[in-house]
């Protein structure tokens, strides 16, 4: 393919695979490509997808990446080897936490900070709650302690003093003199990048960014190397866990902000074709082959959490797109356990060894070689295009060794088996993230991508009781797409920690609009071209003895700077109190928390009918195959897909086949081409069908 100078490039690097979306704006072209990840080092798969498509990289304009490599890293435990500043007597903030336990109900469980207690130094220094400076830092503590960490080998420091939030001075002063001696830039002060109250979140926050810093600044560097010499001269972008977009040299100084970084692309996918196809409510459902992650769009918006546990005790707070991440992907490995339970996750196979039919050597079953034992899945056709098929047979002896013979089971129970035991795994994730939320699921739609998540679409429509299901016209590259849509953004917040009645909110305005217009200057930076550039202006605000907040938006986004009134706060305060908690509390004074804002550039958008079927019929029926269906073997019909014209409608038992994925339609069910080519599948009714 000759690519042109308008073309943008979304790549996202999963576990399994990297998956790759081409676009050029002018003429509405596009096309995918998937390409094997290398888990050790993500920039070969990178490179290899592009190269599915181009010969060089001379040509692309813009290159937008979601990237694994920090999750990968927190998960994996695999950061740098970092340490901490501390105030004296306080190196233990990180350790304590917030006295929770990995389990609830246990008395047992162990914690393993990412920075060692003998890594943590304390020195001279006090900041009182209200800003001020009781003790100024002692500067030659500062150098000495700084000396002593990079003998033990650390890589990066984190400067995390008491109530620096209120007064960043000593830290400021304390920065300056760790890069006197400091050998690299990983150097972090927890009021650069979380200037708001609660020592453990805003410690924990800091201390993991520069735990990341010197491995996801090594592995940008190199994707920076390789890009440049293969003749790359465009712009490299990097999606932020909120869904939006910064530059790559600011991923660098904050790569925190990648935690969940291409999970958010897919769900930045999901809102604009849930809104381009007139659907409110969608539950995504991203099952990769590590992972299954969830999360839910209400009214055509995906929520925004303010802080993250990745994993236990590893809290980032920055704001993220509300994620549920289970270990039920299509490489996740299903095990007996020793109460004689069958298993599936969070183990995975990943790409290297995979799941037993790659026939890489790995003996051990997994969910995909369910489905191609199930016939689900073509083992002669398997996704990403390769020209390897499966090799049944390794996946027919691992379900038997590991599953069939543990629970006396034959074959085809075993694997149907490890496909329910995952079914209801996605299920329990489904309803975390609606019922305990209060949304009545019946009103949702689930919409399945990922290479493996249309394989059980229907399966979650019956389990939870949804409305039905979407399936995007590229399933299995629907987060490179997302890559493709993000806009850029950058959120800023300090805490003001006064009441609403005694605040002076001219100078709180005043605050707001300064960082509104650090925002604008960061944007402008980076070159991009955008539609529009806007500002979220919010609080995050309680009443007086409360200590959980709601967030408060100012109006809707604006061009303009803020004008803080009294009388409007409050009246929007007591609105989303009403909406939280069900009706506002009289008599108590309003606290304003935080201060938030965000700065948002608008890309260029493209309308996703370019994504549509441009065939008007034709026989896209391509045989039929034998799928095991609740006891027994059913002849199924199989369907190419992206051959389906607009309109088309297919009864279940059905299996729809296209490069980067698979959709099985149960009995019962029916699927509808709409006029996007996305595919509606909804409990069959008396219509006439394909």
């Amino acid at each position: 393919m000759t690519v042109g100078s308008h073309w943008i490039v979304g790549v996202d690097v999963g576990g399994t695979f990297t998956d790759v979306f081409f676009l050029d704006l002018e003429s509405g072209r596009y096309e995918i490509a998937k390409a094997p990840s290398v888990p050790s080092d993500q920039s070969q798969g990178f490179a290899a997808g592009i190269m599915r498509q181009l010969e060089d990289f001379a040509d692309i304009a813009t290159i937008v990446h979601g990237t694994t490599v920090g999750t990968n890293a927190l998960l994996e435990r695999d950061g740098a080897r970092a340490g901490i500043i501390a105030t004296k007597g306080f190196r233990d903030t990180l350790e304590m936490r917030r006295r929770d336990r990995p389990r609830t109900w246990g008395l047992w469980g162990q914690f393993e900070p990412v920075v060692p207690r003998d890594m943590r130094l304390e020195v001279d220094e006090r900041t009182l709650a209200d800003g001020t400076v009781r003790m100024p830092v002692d500067l030659d503590a500062v150098r000495k302690a700084a000396m002593t960490l990079r003998e033990k080998g650390a890589e990066a420091i984190c400067i995390a003093f008491i109530n620096s939030y209120a007064n960043d001075a000593n830290e400021c002063a304390a920065l300056d003199a760790v890069r006197a001696v400091w050998p690299n830039e990983h150097v972090d002060a927890s009021s650069q990048i979380l200037p708001e109250i609660r020592e453990f979140e805003r410690i924990s926050t800091a201390a993991l960014n520069a735990y990341l810093r010197p491995k996801v600044g090594n592995y940008l560097e190199r994707l920076e190397t390789l890009l440049s010499d293969g003749g790359f001269g465009g712009q490299v972008l990097i999606v932020q866990s909120n869904g939006g977009l910064m530059s790559l040299d600011y991923a660098k100084q904050v790569p925190v902000r990648t935690a969940l970084s291409g999970p958010a692309a897919g769900v930045i996918a999901a809102e604009h074709i849930a809104d381009s196809a007139g659907i409110d409510n969608v539950i995504t459902c991203d099952m990769g082959g590590t992972s299954f992650d969830v999360a839910l769009i209400a009214d055509g918006s995906s929520a925004l959490a303010a802080q993250t546990e990745i994993d236990f005790g590893l809290i980032v707070r920055t704001p993220m797109i509300e994620i549920t991440t289970i270990g039920a992907g299509g490489g996740s490995i299903a095990a007996v356990d020793r109460g004689g339970l069958l298993q599936v996750g969070p183990e995975s196979a990943g790409s290297d060894p995979g799941p037993a039919c790659y026939g890489l050597g790995n003996r051990r079953p997994t969910v995909t070689d369910a489905n191609v034992v199930l016939g689900r899945i073509n083992a002669d056709r398997p996704i990403g295009g390769g020209t390897k098929g499966l090799d049944i047979d390794p996946a027919k002896a691992a379900i038997m060794a590991e599953v069939g013979n543990p629970l006396g089971l034959d074959l085809m129970a075993a694997a149907d088996a490890i496909i329910r035991v995952a079914n209801a795994s996605m299920a329990g994730a489904i309803r975390l993230v609606s019922i305990e939320r209060g949304h009545d699921p019946r009103k949702f739609f689930a919409m399945p991508f990922g290479g493996g998540g249309a394989l059980h679409a229907c399966a979650m429509i019956n389990e939870v009781g949804l409305a039905g299901a979407i399936v995007p016209r590229f399933p299995g590259i629907n987060s490179a797409l997302g890559c493709a849509m993000a806009d850029m953004r950058h959120d800023f917040v300090q805490t003001v920690n006064g009441v609403l009645g005694e605040s002076d909110l001219d100078a709180l305005a005043s605050r707001m609009n300064a960082l509104a217009r650090e925002g604008r200057e960061m944007l402008e930076a980076t070159r991009v071209a955008f539609d529009e550039i806007g500002c979220v202006f919010a609080f995050d605000m309680c009443y007086q003895g409360q200590t959980h907040t709601v967030d408060v938006p100012l109006g809707a986004m604006a061009r303009d700077n803020v004008v803080l009134d009294e009388t409007g706060i409050r009246a929007a305060y007591e609105g989303c109190y009403r909406q939280t908690y069900g009706r506002p509390l009289e008599g108590l004074s309003e606290r304003i928390l935080n201060l938030r804002v965000s700065v948002i550039g608008k890309r260029p958008r493209f309308d996703l009918s370019i994504l549509a079927p441009k065939n008007s019929g034709g026989d896209f029926q391509t045989g039929t195959r034998a799928v095991w269906i609740e006891t027994d073997w059913q002849d199924t019909p199989i369907y190419e897909r992206l051959g389906m014209p607009v309109g088309t409608v297919v009864a279940g038992p059905a299996i729809l086949e296209q490069s980067d994925a698979t959709i099985f339609i149960e009995p019962g069910m029916r699927g509808t081409v709409d006029c996007l080519g996305n595919l509606l599948i909804e409990s069959a009714r008396t219509e006439d069908v394909a």
